[in-house]
């Protein structure tokens, strides 16, 4: 029979995936850090653990085997650690909105301090530098230009998550409004503009995309297609991971940081926008940002710019 504590986190798992919606990515995190959390406790406590005498010390020793693990595993960052943290606080906060706990003894323990890194972004010219050169005709390195071509355009021109991209239908798209709605995080929708540039890049890519699907005799709503369309049930609509590898296909041939993944496109957004003087809640609302403080992330990596452009070329500065 399976130990109560397992059973609690595969309820609380199963909670985050019908009802809160999380993205895949979220609750594959999410299941690797309660199953390894309740896998510690029953090895020290046994398989009769009860949650609700766990106290906050315990929690806390666990995550010094995360940040000091026994010898042979390399340790976790303190990021990984403070994620491993939110995950267990979450759990505890639904164990005890449903009455299996009294409290939530996570809520003690402090969060590992972490560095504050600024996200780096190319410049406005490398990206502009970079996207008129993804004309289809000339691009020798992609298996479907077209298609990478909106994935640039839609991650640089709309500032969306990669999951919000590949969630993208076609009925998404609302032409006459110029905007594209997009389901983020907790199932939130928004609508993001739809600039030109992402808009002709559409255009030219749908033709391809439904003659691929006609040779296949296939149909979908996904928007951003695999380049293997194959007849069957096959899943067929591009995945976060395959996303993720051809904007890093698309950083190497153009010049950009080898390290460019879909956030850094949206980091870019972000900043680019500030730069060129947008309002920080406008730029909040197309980002889908819950809280004004993540947005104004941009405001510190603006400012730390204006600071290296000021060191640089301001002859007091030297």
């Amino acid at each position: 029979m399976k130990p109560e504590i397992l059973l609690r986190a595969d309820a609380f798992l199963a909670m985050l995936a019908n009802e809160r919606g999380v993205s895949p990515h979220t609750l594959r995190a999410y299941t690797r850090e309660i199953n390894r959390f309740a896998a510690y406790l029953i090895t020290h406590n046994g398989q009769a653990t009860n949650l609700g005498f766990i106290e906050h010390q315990q929690i806390r020793a666990y995550l010094g085997t995360l940040l000091s693990p026994a010898k042979g595993k390399p340790p976790l960052s303190k990021a990984s650690t403070a994620r491993a943290l939110a995950a267990i606080r979450s759990w505890y906060k639904w164990l005890a909105r449903m009455g299996h706990v009294e409290q939530n003894p996570a809520r003690l323990v402090s969060t590992p301090k972490l560095p504050k890194h600024l996200p780096r972004v190319p410049t406005i010219e490398q990206m502009n530098r970079t996207a008129n050169n993804l004309a289809p005709a000339e691009s020798t390195t992609s298996t479907w230009p077209a298609r990478d071509r909106v994935i640039f355009e839609l991650l640089y021109g709309s500032g969306i998550r990669n999951a919000e991209l590949c969630a993208i239908n076609l009925p998404d798209i609302h032409w006459p409004g110029e905007a594209i709605l997009v389901r983020g995080k907790g199932k939130k929708e928004r609508f993001v503009p739809l600039g030109d540039a992402a808009a002709a890049a559409i255009r030219a890519y749908l033709p391809e995309r439904e003659a691929k699907l006609a040779a296949a005799a296939r149909s979908t709503p996904a928007l951003l297609i695999g380049s293997r369309v194959k007849p069957g049930k096959t899943e067929i609509r591009l995945t976060t991971r395959t996303i993720a590898r051809l904007v890093k296909q698309i950083a190497i041939s153009h010049g950009l940081p080898a390290e460019t993944h879909p956030h850094t496109l949206r980091h870019a957004f972000g900043t680019h926008m500030l730069e060129e003087g947008a309002d920080l809640r406008a730029i909040q609302e197309m980002l889908g940002h819950e809280r004004l403080s993540t947005t104004e992330r941009y405001t510190q990596l603006t400012n730390t710019q204006v600071t290296r452009v000021y060191d640089r070329t301001h002859p007091r500065a030297r």
